[in-house]
């Protein structure tokens, strides 16, 4: 005996390297990337009434991720480390106070 679904199931899923959530509910399934609120979803009717529907649904979500950026997984710059030490050159009196 199987148990019926009744309330959302969620369930975290790495894809390509990336965090993403799949939420099973009684309407359908959603999948989206962690920490975000929208995504894809596929309602059961959709996905049991054939493989037109299905195609359509799939081809409408194409392309819905954005890529991972550089900006995304990128380090501080050594730039952004003097920044604060430039400003300090340039007003030695403020620097000193600081202090």
């Amino acid at each position: 005996m199987t148990t019926p679904l009744e309330k959302t199931l969620r369930r975290e899923v790495a894809i390509g390297g990336r965090a993403f959530i799949l939420a099973i509910s009684p309407e359908g399934l959603k999948l989206t990337l962690k920490g975000r609120r929208k995504g894809l979803e596929l309602r059961w009717e959709a996905l049991v009434s054939g493989d037109a529907a299905l195609a359509v649904a799939l081809n409408a979500s194409l392309g819905r991720f954005p890529a991972a950026t550089a900006a995304a997984r990128r380090q501080p710059t050594p730039h952004a480390k003097r920044v604060g030490f430039t400003a300090a050159k340039k007003r030695p009196e403020r620097a000193a106070r600081a202090r």
